[in-house]
C-alpha cells in the first residue's frame, strides 16, 4: 500500500479534549513518525504538530477525528513523496 508523509497541526482550545485526542493519536501510534506539543500558556491553549507516514486515507482520517472534538482544530500538509 502507497503511504505518504504528512504533518497535521493541531491547536486545542478546550483541555476537556486533551485525552480523547491522546487517545486518538496512540490509535494511530505506529504510523507517527515524531510529535511536538507547545503549551501557550498566556492563550491558554496548547499547539501540537505530529509528523506522519501512512497511506493518504488514514492521514484524512486522523486528522478528521481530530478535528471534530470540541474546541479543536486541525489541518494536514502532504508532501509529495510516497512509498509503496
Amino acid at each position: 500500500m502507497e503511504t505518504r508523509v504528512a504533518v497535521i497541526s493541531i491547536i486545542i482550545e478546550n483541555m476537556d479534549s486533551v485525552q480523547p485526542m491522546n487517545d486518538i493519536l496512540h490509535a494511530y501510534g505506529s504510523y507517527i513518525i515524531g510529535r511536538m506539543g507547545i503549551p501557550y500558556k498566556q492563550k491558554g491553549i496548547n499547539i501540537i504538530s505530529i509528523a506522519i507516514d501512512a497511506p493518504q486515507d488514514v492521514i484524512s482520517a486522523m486528522s478528521g477525528k481530530i478535528g471534530k472534538l470540541k474546541g479543536v482544530s486541525s489541518k494536514a500538509a502532504y508532501s509529495n513523496v510516497t512509498a509503496k
